[in-house]
């Protein structure tokens, strides 16, 4: 009778509907972010990293990096939803919100400004036509250098903000 009582106990105790492990399980698998893409750009004489996220999310496999020799500038590249261009050069965000204020084209609303970045959004008054750019200046030591979303490329303002928080100073170098 007390092994009968014993197995009763330890058989309820084990049972149940199973309702709390698959919640578990699930909620351990959300938790898990995806895998993000970084790129060193030490090979290109650059003290930076450029965090690109999840590739999927870009519609990517991998991130182009190329020196453009003529215009003087690093472009990193990953699938339609991320181009930057990096330049070592002094930046001068207060120069470049006269340049918008002037701009007798287009009209530029400032969306985030901070001391070392700007995000702003360009529209030209005929058309719904708009674009949104950031301008980042990254200081290293004694080297500055200016980020930008690329030129040719069209990002809506996730996008922007995405390409703006990806470049970072690397400690290792």
């Amino acid at each position: 009778m007390k092994y009968l009582f014993s197995f009763v106990v330890v058989l309820f105790a084990s049972c149940g509907d199973g309702k709390k492990e698959a919640a578990q399980q699930m909620a351990d698998s959300t938790d898990v972010a995806a895998p993000s893409y970084v790129v060193d750009l030490a090979a290109h004489d650059l003290p930076l990293l450029a965090d690109l996220g999840d590739l999927a999310t870009l519609g990517a496999d991998s991130a182009i990096v190329k020196w453009n020799e003529e215009f003087g500038h690093l472009a990193v590249h990953a699938g339609e939803h991320f181009a930057i261009t990096i330049s070592e050069a002094p930046g001068d965000i207060a120069r470049l919100k006269a340049d918008l204020e002037r701009d007798m084209l287009q009209k530029h609303t400032v969306i985030e400004e901070t001391p070392d970045q700007l995000i702003y959004r360009s529209q030209f008054p005929d058309a719904d036509l708009v674009f949104v750019h950031f301008h980042q200046v990254i200081t290293v030591g004694d080297r500055t250098f200016v980020v930008e979303d690329a030129a040719e490329g069209r990002f809506n303002e996730a996008d922007i903000k995405r390409m703006a928080a990806a470049v970072k100073t690397n400690t290792a170098s």
